[in-house]
């Protein structure tokens, strides 16, 4: 049986994979420290200046439908925010933060904020720059990576395991 030819590329997806999910798990585990997940930190981060409905923050995180309901509802039973009618659009629910809950941003803020440099302290100052700039051309606003492709078999994100108290 022939070998498979040498690749000299590196393996992109195994690699933002790999640091995805090492971030992803460093941040569940600072977070719990809050009583939060990075999921719901992004969901009262997104509501927190007010008037956002729940369909609008849902975008902003890149949550689908079902797994915003779920998250709003984590929130509510935490005391962290609730669903108020919208003036405008009697089908639609804003998201409100509670007091708790804006005291939980703020806490996971220096959390997150703490473990990002934290990573990116473990580059030299340059290319630490060079990084973050680089993948906000990739996979920011209009980026090549911003926005999958369409595809028959649409690919779901991993589930990434939470940490209970």
């Amino acid at each position: 049986m022939p070998a498979a030819p040498a690749t000299t590329s590196v393996d992109l997806m195994f690699l933002l994979a790999q640091a995805s999910h090492a971030l992803a798990t460093e941040l569940t585990a600072g977070l719990a420290q809050v009583g939060i997940t990075p999921r719901a930190h992004c969901v009262l981060k997104a509501a927190l200046p007010g008037d956002q409905t729940q369909s609008q923050i849902a975008d902003t995180c890149a949550l689908d439908k079902t797994t915003m309901v779920v998250t709003v509802d984590e929130l509510e039973r935490a005391g962290l925010a609730e669903r108020r009618p919208s003036a405008t659009d009697r089908r639609a629910r804003i998201i409100i933060v509670t007091p708790a809950g804006a005291d939980a941003v703020g806490a996971a803020n220096d959390i997150v904020e703490r473990v990002y440099a934290d990573v990116l302290a473990a580059l030299p100052p340059r290319e630490s720059a060079a990084f973050v700039a680089g993948l906000d051309r990739l996979a920011g606003e209009g980026g090549r990576l911003a926005t999958p492709v369409a595809c028959e078999r649409p690919v779901r994100r991993p589930r990434v395991a939470q940490v209970t108290a």
